[in-house]
């Protein structure tokens, strides 16, 4: 029997009991199609994580302080007070490589309008801050270096915060809110940024000179961080050598003593987010693989009893001269097709059902060519490991038993 009337020969068997094949192909079509469902969220997410930490910009430098450190047990970072206004200062005068660069001062108070309140975070910034995070303004103007001398009580405001406290619709440029218990213009309404890679809401925000800040809210005089921004992306480098030359005086640091502050970049940041996802992605794709495996122990059940059920049958076909590579052949290949039958079906149900989850869950999936190559590669693996087996032993069965059994 030539290999064309073979496959013609399964399909025939296959058809006897359509909802026994139906049973048994289930766990192989669910398995490709989660597997195919969960790579697709894993890249969609990666791809949404990476463009919303690009958003920050591939130039961006944070520095903060270091964690301090309790019987050699360090605590979180940032935990020490280093950085001051006095470094940004030292910095400006001897990098080149710094397009600019603003002090970050965070604080959380109660807003209040009228009958509303809301409780946000504030940020204290200098004028450069907008161009070194890539924000802009949808209403109002910037402040100027004037407001930051002055500690001028003016702000920036996110849209949740307009959400929030102008329910009525009004203009909010121009109106004055409180912070805490100080009355604070509003001069301008920040664009939307919506979620961060990690899930915060970033139009959640309230931006005011940092001096403001410092002065009348804080009263601390050291900084949380120190935001910057390179030149270009060639020059981030450098540039964190320069800020690090430039710290390690400021904090007048001996040769040996430690770094007590820490600089990172965007691009860093990105990279780990990047190894984060894909770890997600493959621990996705191993759980929805478990499928995979059951469907594949499915399939060697029921080929058992195929065998079992047609071992008159084989016994037929070995009398009559057929060898036992040739029963080997037929049901292994009966395997394989009950199988990529099950793979191609699997293919189409996790694409639609990937789009289905987009539509619905409102989270971005990216179906690759890979997903769906290697499900399939997998899927005909499986096929061939589990069919074997049952396969291997209606080959050795001994014809006139086989004709004997009932």
């Amino acid at each position: 029997m030539n290999f064309y009337n073979l496959i013609i020969s399964s399909f025939k068997a296959l058809r006897k009991n359509k909802f026994r094949t139906f049973l048994t192909m289930l766990g192989i079509i669910i398995g490709v199609a989660s597997v195919i469902v969960m790579l697709s969220i894993g890249k969609g997410t990666e791809k949404d994580i990476n463009s919303r930490m690009a958003g920050l910009g591939t130039n961006l430098i944070m520095i903060s302080p270091s964690a301090t450190k309790t019987q050699g047990v360090s605590s979180i970072a940032g935990s020490q007070q280093t950085l001051k206004i006095k470094d940004i200062e030292i910095i400006k005068k001897y990098s080149t490589s710094i397009k600019a660069i603003s002090p970050v001062i965070r604080a959380t108070e109660q807003l209040k309008y009228g009958a509303n309140n809301w409780r946000s975070s504030i940020m204290g910034v200098s004028a450069e801050y907008l161009s070194i995070r890539d924000l802009s303004l949808v209403s109002g103007a910037p402040f100027s270096d004037e407001y930051v001398k002055t500690s001028a009580k003016v702000c920036y405001i996110g849209k949740t915060i307009e959400t929030k406290l102008f329910t009525n619709g009004e203009d909010p440029i121009g109106k004055v809110i409180r912070i805490g218990s100080i009355p604070f213009k509003i001069i301008g309404v920040l664009k939307s940024k919506g979620q961060s890679g990690f899930g915060q809401d970033q139009d959640d925000i309230v931006i005011a000179p940092y001096t403001s800040v410092q002065n009348r809210i804080t009263g601390s005089e050291y900084l949380q961080q120190i935001y910057a921004s390179a030149k270009s992306e060639q020059t981030v480098t450098s540039a964190v050598n320069e800020i690090t030359y430039c710290l390690r005086i400021s904090h007048n640091l001996s040769k040996d003593a430690d770094d007590d502050f820490e600089i990172n970049t965007q691009s860093e940041i990105m990279e780990t987010a990047a190894s984060i996802s894909s770890a997600i992605t493959l621990l996705l794709a191993g759980i929805a693989a478990i499928s995979l495996l059951v469907g594949g122990i499915g399939i060697m059940n029921i080929m058992f009893v195929s065998v079992t059920e047609r071992t008159k049958e084989i016994g037929i076909r070995l009398a009559i001269g057929a060898t036992a590579f040739d029963v080997l052949k037929q049901f292994l290949i009966e395997a394989v097709v009950l199988t990529i039958t099950a793979g191609f079906i699997g293919i189409i149900v996790g694409i639609l059902a990937s789009k289905l989850v987009a539509s619905i869950a409102g989270i971005q999936t990216i179906i690759t060519s890979t997903s769906i190559i290697v499900s399939f590669i997998v899927c005909s693996l499986i096929g061939i490991f589990f069919g074997w087996y049952p396969a291997r032993k209606a080959a050795r069965l001994n014809p006139i038993e086989a004709l004997r059994y009932e």
